[in-house]
């Protein structure tokens, strides 16, 4: 579970203090500072196959991309920043944002091609509030990627199964496609990847 730490704080005051030494990985939602909890090690797995996967396609096609390590994303309406479990960079647009050299935080839908968040425990972070923060910053795709059907029957159907959520956004809002089993994923960004949602699902298995 997510644990919540003193007092309402601002970003600058965030950004200050947190991380610490411990390695502890922070968020901060409205001005509360969350601690994160310890990812599985499934999570971790599928976050670095993603990674790799990923990775080879951008730079199969030669583009200015990149997979940060610890990166924060910031929406400029409110005290929040999040830093999720894959970030994928457009690095050209980084000269543009305000907060990188001092934070390595980004703000600009240019600069944040795409977000994918891997589903633990504090799910409704990843479906509701993260959701609604990247899809008012316009942040062009973001996956959910709910392996362990831990998200709501609203989100994932019933009864609920392993699913992916691919939402790209149109018009200024999210369309959401759902993927499981092995239906390919449809991404916009790389529409020739070739990947399942099984293929992702059993990254923490196959050896």
């Amino acid at each position: 579970m997510t644990q919540v730490l003193g007092k309402v704080v601002t970003f600058d005051e965030f950004v200050a203090k947190y991380p610490d030494n411990r390695g502890q990985r922070y968020e901060l939602y409205d001005g509360v500072v969350v601690e994160m909890p310890q990812p599985t090690g499934d999570h971790e797995e599928i976050v670095v196959f993603l990674s790799t996967k990923i990775t080879l396609e951008y730079s199969r096609l030669s583009l200015s991309y990149g997979i940060p390590k610890t990166v924060l994303v910031k929406p400029l309406e409110n005290e929040s920043a999040y830093s999720p479990d894959l970030l994928l960079l457009n690095l050209t647009n980084l000269v543009n944002e305000p907060l990188w050299k001092k934070a390595s935080t980004v703000t600009k839908a240019a600069s944040i091609l795409l977000v994918i968040e891997v589903v633990s425990t504090n799910w409704r972070d990843d479906y509701l509030k993260k959701y609604a923060d990247y899809e008012e910053m316009g942040i062009p795709e973001y996956w959910i990627v709910d392996y362990g059907a831990l998200g709501g029957r609203e989100f994932i159907g019933k009864p609920k199964q392993p699913t992916i959520l691919v939402c790209c956004l149109e018009e200024g809002e999210y369309r959401v496609s759902k993927f499981r089993g092995n239906d390919r994923i449809q991404s916009p960004i790389f529409p020739e990847l070739d990947l399942t949602a099984e293929q992702i699902f059993s990254a923490g298995t196959v050896r």
